[in-house]
């Protein structure tokens, strides 16, 4: 694809990437086996995680956890109330979408208590085993502590793109709007008015600005870390691209992840 040999003129030192289609990777750029660390792309990997343990009914997304009122579903979702990085509560539970990394952590723990297996053990029995993610693995916090290749995140991307480990209704509910109509932030894009999120994926809606392309579909769904690194995937176009990096988000990275992005969907579409 002629989107990705722009890569080639980003500032950064190193860039791996793909485009994938339920069939398989359509397109790479760079060394795919590298492994970078992923930041808060992280938290797809953890949501996945948490529900496939839903989905053994080792956990519910009702169970409580966090704040008084708060579930796994409202952790997921950004909607317990909880601070970015503390169990200070900074509002009532589903009233705002407050970005908490700190609530990946408790959503960890949580899994652990009823489990009894160590969370990083977890994720790689749940998601990596199953999908030869051999590379992948989280070697720090819930919230941002993973590292990974494309190569494993194509595979990730594939299984989103056509679901084996969770049922098709898990799935469907974990890349809708979880409690419509909260506003928050998305962290270097600002405010929202609403903020979508689902249990795990922010939701692209028709927020703007942001770090997924303009012509992507308002289904799309992902995350970006502040490695430098994107997961997106638009369920429209029957797609997902991965980009990683190793030069933290920036200023730099809003207009080239925006531009790109439109490019690769143009040629999707094409």
């Amino acid at each position: 694809m002629r989107a990705l040999e722009s890569l080639t003129q980003w500032p950064v030192d190193n860039v791996a990437a793909a485009v994938v289609r339920p069939s398989g990777e359509v397109a790479a750029h760079g060394d795919t086996d590298r492994v970078f660390e992923l930041a808060s792309v992280t938290k797809t990997l953890v949501a996945q995680a948490v529900l496939i343990a839903c989905e053994e009914e080792a956990i519910s997304l009702d169970d409580p956890v966090g704040p008084p009122g708060s579930t796994v579903r409202h952790l997921l979702a950004h909607a317990s109330g909880l601070a970015f990085d503390s169990d200070t509560v900074e509002a009532p539970v589903a009233t705002k979408r407050i970005y908490s990394s700190f609530g990946f952590e408790l959503l960890a723990a949580h899994v652990t208590e009823w489990t009894d297996i160590a969370f990083a053990d977890y994720l790689a029995e749940a998601v990596c085993a199953p999908l030869g993610m051999m590379s992948t693995a989280l070697v720090g916090p819930a919230g941002h502590g993973a590292r990974s290749s494309v190569a494993d995140l194509s595979r990730f991307a594939g299984e989103l793109l056509t679901p084996q480990l969770l049922s098709g209704g898990l799935h469907r509910e974990s890349v809708t709007v979880a409690f419509p109509g909260l506003d928050g932030f998305v962290p270097g894009y600002g405010k929202h008015r609403p903020n979508d999120w689902g249990l795990g994926f922010e939701i692209r809606a028709h927020k703007h600005p942001h770090w997924t392309g303009q012509t992507n579909s308002p289904a799309t769904y992902g995350h970006f870390g502040q490695s430098g690194t994107f997961l997106w995937v638009d369920p429209e176009l029957g797609a997902a691209c991965i980009v990683l990096t190793d030069r933290a988000f920036g200023s730099w990275a809003k207009p080239l992840w925006s531009e790109f992005n439109d490019a690769v969907v143009a040629e999707l579409r094409s």
